[in-house]
């Protein structure tokens, strides 16, 4: 099969389109799945440069954790799959760049079929860490304020609408037309651009009374973190971090003062649980088109290393990025 390989780590050009790669293999927890997308996540990078705090057991590997396909195998202990089904996955055994790639059970879902297979592989990552952030660990609850800084990337899209669908008060956060007014469509009720010379004050001016915002998404930490504190509502306010790219001074008395909070998180951090909990929720919305996964530039799988290129280094990202297979 055809499937991209990390021989060593490094920059986006040692992701290496090969040819010849033998299918995988399946364990009896496991499904085999036709892929026909895959998405494309920050810490696809992360992990092909070495830097992450999860790595490969070893090299080569094949990146990526978001597929989407058919089935074309399942394992013995397998019961709630057959081959031919429409899936989408949140993590793979063999890497989801590939044709065909393995995945334990737990962490394939149907994939309902009123979406493409491009926008299956938008899915996983995304909208999960979307969920997991506004709920499990930023308890956002309707009426509240919420803003989303970066809210035309990947899981930005997916937190607009999961917050609208809430009955929140929804803020984004981008810095390009294209990516402010893709903000917009997605119901956001504010949108301003994080490029633009004082607009943090506008958030601020902009919130009821003046009084800040209960909830911030944080998609870029290091920047961003410090004003944050300053835009939080005293005693409820509370930040989730969901992306980061290097460290960052804050001054801590500006949550002292405030009794504000902030709280990372991470996917791959859930539960069992959750994870059923977080997909339940999905499958209802998705099915009843309260959700519609908004794609980027979608990419052949010979151009993997530009799209790794392009969702670190291109200012003022929109939608969800992929790969077709």
């Amino acid at each position: 099969m055809r499937a991209i390989r990390v021989e060593e780590f490094g920059d986006a050009n040692v992701c290496k389109l090969v040819e010849d790669v033998p299918i995988p293999d399946i364990q009896p927890r496991e499904v085999l799945i036709r892929v026909y997308a895959a998405g494309v996540n920050p810490a696809d990078t992360y992990i092909r440069s070495g830097t992450y705090y999860r790595l490969p057991n070893s090299l080569p590997y094949t990146p990526g954790f978001d597929a989407s396909g058919v089935i074309e195998r399942v394992g013995t202990e397998v019961t709630n799959f057959k081959v031919g089904d429409r899936v989408f996955t949140t993590k793979t055994t063999t890497g989801a760049y590939a044709e065909y790639c393995a995945a334990v059970s737990d962490f394939v879902y149907h994939l309902p079929a009123n979406l493409s297979f491009e926008e299956g592989s938008a899915l996983g990552v995304p909208y999960f860490t979307a969920y997991r952030a506004l709920f499990i660990k930023g308890h956002a609850k309707p009426n509240e304020t919420v803003l989303i800084h970066g809210a035309s990337g990947g899981v930005g899209i997916p937190a607009v609408q999961l917050a609208k669908a809430h009955g929140m008060y929804v803020i984004g956060t981008a810095s390009t037309e294209q990516g402010l007014q893709a903000v917009r469509e997605q119901g956001a009720d504010l949108v301003f651009n994080h490029h633009q010379e004082g607009y943090l004050k506008d958030i601020a001016n902009a919130t009821k009374n003046g009084d800040g915002v209960d909830l911030i998404l944080e998609m870029l930490a290091n920047v961003n973190l410090n004003s944050d504190l300053e835009l939080l509502k005293a005693r409820i306010g509370r930040v989730v971090v969901v992306g980061n790219r290097g460290t960052v001074d804050i001054n801590p008395r500006l949550m002292m003062i405030k009794e504000t909070m902030i709280c990372g998180t991470i996917l791959s951090c859930s539960t069992k649980e959750e994870y059923q909990m977080m997909n339940a929720y999905l499958q209802n919305s998705l099915k009843r088109g309260y959700l519609k996964p908004l794609l980027g530039r979608i990419y052949p799988l010979e151009e993997t290393a530009q799209a790794h290129i392009d969702i670190i280094n291109s200012s003022g990202a929109c939608g969800r990025i992929t790969l077709k297979i």
